[in-house]
């Protein structure tokens, strides 16, 4: 017993010499009882030294998950090896507010966190060391970093008009999709459409006007369509919409769901009313096609015909028949 008190004596002095730097000491013993609470954890928890040594750490901090903590700190002591727990994975251990609360965008302390093995003389472990080290500065960079990552890839893949994908990044999801379809044997659909008689509204009422139209049409095609299907613009005022695992018969309904929602509708742009219709041209799934352009342009014929034959109106690719038994 003298020779453990003498242990914790040392272990407080050390302590006391340690008591300035910024990162943050508190030992526990195996039945997590605190031994040891330094200056930074102080400072940071408002919890004096007295007030909490010699009592359970779970007592004053409940965020803890206790089973969890204990096997986190099983190999500390049993094996006698260091532990870590970093930010990414649990954001801290100890919920402290943040060191400067007026400029930090976070309301807490992201901490690093490692736990020593204390061997007595005998080569035992009978408590354990946390070092916390605060590292919010480098994790509100790091996040900001993803969040910005994620951002400019959001921003490579949509469309600035009108929200839908870009034509790469669309043409990039159709290409995997077929994959996926001629994988799986599931059915697929693609529609093709664009604004009839577009040039005239340019001309009659102005490139502002025509944007106006193009993102209409945009939010009538999102309104239609579920959330599974992948809406691009595919240049100026045509758009792709890929449907997957939906058949002709079912891609029929969503295509003249969009047409009937355009043909409805009366726009205004300052005070004009600037009616408008779309043809649309679709094309399901065939694995006779050898790639996915392959198929768009099945697409791309139908809406051909179907421009050609008084437009506003919707036409399916007819597949020609085979002589597969």
């Amino acid at each position: 017993m003298t020779n453990y008190l003498s242990d914790i004596n040392s272990l407080h002095s050390q302590l006391n010499l340690l008591g300035s730097i910024e990162v943050g000491i508190t030992v526990l013993d195996r039945n997590f009882h605190v031994l040891a609470w330094n200056q930074f954890m102080e400072n940071n928890s408002g919890i004096l030294p007295s007030a909490i040594e010699g009592k359970s750490i779970f007592s004053f901090f409940p965020e803890i998950d206790k089973d969890w903590f204990t096997i986190k700190t099983e190999p500390v002591f049993n094996l006698k090896s260091p532990a870590f727990i970093i930010w990414e994975q649990r954001p801290y251990l100890f919920k402290f507010d943040t060191s400067r609360p007026i400029t930090s965008a976070s309301d807490f302390m992201y901490q690093n966190v490692t736990l020593f093995p204390l061997k007595s003389a005998a080569g035992e472990v009978e408590q354990i060391c946390l070092v916390v080290y605060d590292v919010t500065d480098e994790a509100l960079n790091k996040k900001g970093i993803q969040a910005l990552n994620e951002q400019l890839e959001q921003i490579s893949r949509i469309d600035g008009l009108t929200g839908v994908y870009n034509r790469r990044y669309w043409e990039e999801t159709f290409a995997q999709e077929q994959k996926r379809i001629l994988r799986s044997g599931s059915n697929g659909s693609v529609i093709i459409l664009d604004i009839d008689h577009f040039k005239k509204v340019n001309d009659n009422h102005g490139h502002p006007a025509g944007d106006y139209i193009i993102k209409t049409l945009a939010n009538v095609i999102k309104q239609t369509v579920r959330e599974t299907d992948i809406c691009g613009r595919y240049g100026g005022e045509e758009f792709v919409v890929l449907l997957p695992d939906t058949d002709s018969d079912s891609a029929q309904f969503v295509a003249e769901r969009i047409r009937a929602g355009c043909e409805d509708l009366l726009p205004n742009y300052e005070g004009s009313e600037i009616p408008f219709t779309v043809s649309l041209g679709l094309a399901d799934f065939s694995k006779q096609y050898p790639d996915h352009m392959a198929w768009l342009e099945k697409a791309d014929q139908a809406l051909y015909i179907a421009k050609n034959n008084g437009r506003n109106q919707l036409r399916v690719y007819q597949k020609p028949p085979t002589n597969e038994s």
